[in-house]
């Protein structure tokens, strides 16, 4: 699919800007190929593009991939760190590979479900009745503040059962110098020991001035008195707190799925487009703050923003397959209650919209807005272009076929060799855009041999049978269907979806000569479209997505299909003896030309199944076999 042909470089490194956040570069198929983190973005992401600049071999083929790029503007080095790490952990970059482990961020976790709470480290983040701080970036300032916090309040360390195992054993070492108060002999009641707790809590929440306060009166009295090393014990406890005290929004600790909204209005000086909008979403999901959108609207000049992101709000919720359990708005806005219900109605279950005010919510509602403004006011024209390119084509593809609306276009096709492995893939394309959270691959399982119509009247009858028995995964239809050429699979579709008693609009992808489309085949009539508008353009990318997409498939299966021919034959081979030779040895060649001993180290192997494989590579109508390249793993 081809790249984003309005996105010039050149151009929009002079609109960076110079602040901390996050970039994210993609290739011409707009896949994610790299995130990364800036205290700078404008002098970061520039660093990349300069000819001179010394790179490594790794980042030098990123570069040479890049189509486009994007960012989210944060407002501290932490925050974006903290995002580059959820994004990563998200999209999985092609060259993030030193990032692309599991390793998490620590939390500082209270056991407040507990009579007597401790406080310790945690590696994850639980629905339980334990109260979570965090992430910290830094695990060395944790787990300091940990032990601060211990000796401070005197919370215990020990993992006892309190208050049912109390005085059942001797009291530890921390009672001995002073740094526990002994819960465990009884000697500290629960009243007491949950005001230490309370203190503990106040202090996570961010209130810690008046220790850092006390701990630099220390540090300067040791300074006076020439003991310098206690001095820098005290420094470094100190910067210890002010790290963990750093509080950012991108991680919240109740691990819910919500939606951030907030927009941004400007007039348009040039009177073409009228008033223009943006409206920026954050996608939080299990509590981190994942990805973003924005769009772009126009607006009437009497309206207000309040007006234009209650608007926003229920044409987006309509179509989107997912509504988060609460909406966070960074204004109030009309109806509240009746987008709250129409939200409820599309989730089947209770959704809240929120106007945060303070905290760190709130600041995370005015990152959105802040990132909005930026949009609108750097990226205007851009994004003109990009909703010419995607809204604006769709536009025209609706006109031509004569239709309301065609923001959701679905495109199948089917791929085989000689009906070898007949596989179909079926596109969504929504609003110009590829929706692939909504592809689906169908392995073809009625058609015997190579029968393409047989085939897409199998994938077509499946996937809109699921539609009409409620499976979520197809229950959004769309607006028109594009069938990848001309009547013949036109009426295919129309059969289909006559006897299931739908009534969608059906048009054919008919190709020239050589295989590009020259117009769409719609109502029994050939419509020509032109070569250099938009909607041709989006056509030949939708035709090219759904080719693309059915070929990988297919390749999948054939590769699948060259392991069993080959290993699944040999008698006493099943699948745990295959996968523990395929584990072993890598490759199919790796395990013809091992030896039986070697054969016989494999997990699950014994002496008889490694003569049978040895014997079975090594007959010499095998070996010749074996020579030919589609044998290779």
């Amino acid at each position: 699919m081809p790249g984003n042909q309005n996105f010039i470089i050149e151009d929009e490194l002079k609109k960076l800007p110079g602040q901390p956040g996050v970039y994210i570069m993609h290739d011409k198929s707009d896949e994610i190929i790299y995130v990364g983190k800036a205290v700078s973005l404008k002098n970061r992401v520039r660093q990349y593009f300069q000819k001179g600049y010394k790179r490594s071999p790794k980042i030098e083929r990123m570069v040479s991939c890049v189509d486009h790029f994007e960012y989210i503007v944060t407002d501290t080095e932490l925050e974006a760190l903290v995002l580059e790490s959820n994004l990563i952990k998200l999209h999985r970059p092609k060259y993030n590979t030193m990032l692309k482990d599991d390793k998490s961020y620590p939390y500082i976790r209270v056991t407040t479900g507990e009579a007597f709470p401790r406080i310790m480290i945690s590696r994850s983040m639980k629905k339980d009745s334990s109260r979570y701080f965090g992430p910290y970036t830094n695990a060395t300032a944790a787990r300091d503040t940990v032990e601060l916090l211990r000796k401070l309040y005197r919370i215990r360390a020990c993992a006892r059962r309190l208050p049912e195992e109390t005085g059942k054993d001797r009291p530890c070492l921390y009672y001995h110098i002073g740094q526990c108060d002994a819960p465990c002999q009884g000697q500290c009641t629960e009243e007491a020991y949950g005001e230490n707790v309370r203190g503990v809590l106040e202090f996570l929440k961010g209130h810690y001035q008046p220790e850092i306060d006390r701990l630099t009166q220390k540090m300067m009295e040791a300074s006076e008195d020439l003991r310098f090393e206690e001095a820098a014990r005290y420094r470094d406890i100190i910067d210890s707190i002010r790290q963990v005290g750093e509080r950012q929004k991108i991680t919240e600790t109740n691990g819910e799925d919500r939606d951030v909204l907030a927009i941004a209005l400007a007039d348009d000086p040039d009177h073409v487009t009228g008033r223009n909008a943006v409206v920026q979403v954050f996608f939080v999901r299990g509590g981190k703050l994942i990805g973003r959108e924005h769009f772009l609207l126009t607006a009437d000049d009497t309206d207000d923003p309040a007006h234009v992101l209650a608007a926003f709000i229920s044409q987006y919720y309509r179509d989107t397959p997912f509504v988060p359990r609460e909406l966070m708005l960074d204004r109030e806005v009309p109806d509240r209650g009746l987008l709250e219900e129409f939200l409820a109605s599309r989730k089947g279950s209770k959704v809240l919209i929120r106007i945060p005010r303070k905290g760190i919510k709130e600041k995370l509602v005015a990152m959105a807005r802040e990132n909005a403004e930026m949009v609108l006011s750097r990226d205007r024209d851009r994004l003109l272009r990009e909703q010419l390119r995607t809204i604006g084509a769709v536009r025209e593809i609706a006109e031509l076929l004569g239709i309301e609306k065609a923001d959701r276009m679905e495109s199948y096709d089917i791929s085989n060799i000689s009906g070898f492995d007949s596989v179909g893939s079926m596109v969504v394309f929504d609003k110009g855009k590829p929706r692939k959270a909504d592809y689906r691959k169908f392995k073809i399982k009625w058609v015997q041999g190579p029968n393409d119509y047989a085939s897409m009247e199998e994938v077509l009858t499946r996937r809109f049978r699921r539609a009409l028995e409620g499976d979520e995964s197809f229950r959004t239809l769309p607006d028109v269907i594009l069938m990848d050429g001309g009547r013949g699979q036109v009426n295919i579709a129309l059969g289909v979806l006559q006897e299931l008693g739908l009534d969608i609009p059906v048009a054919g992808m008919v190709k020239d000569d050589y295989h590009r489309t020259r117009g769409l085949y719609f109502n029994n009539v050939e419509l020509p479209i032109a070569r250099d508008s938009e909607g041709f353009k989006l056509l030949t990318r939708i035709q090219d997505e759904v080719h693309r997409f059915a070929i990988e498939y297919h390749r999948q299966l054939r590769s699948k299909g060259q392991v069993h021919s080959v290993l699944d034959d040999i008698e006493g081979i099943g699948p745990t003896r295959r996968k523990a030779l395929l584990r072993t040895f890598k490759t199919v060649e790796a395990i013809r030309d091992a030896s039986e001993e070697e054969l016989l180290h494999a997990p699950s192997m014994n002496a008889a199944a490694a003569r049978r494989v040895w014997e079975y590579f090594h007959a010499p109508a095998r070996e010749r076999q074996l020579q030919e390249p589609e044998n290779m793993v």
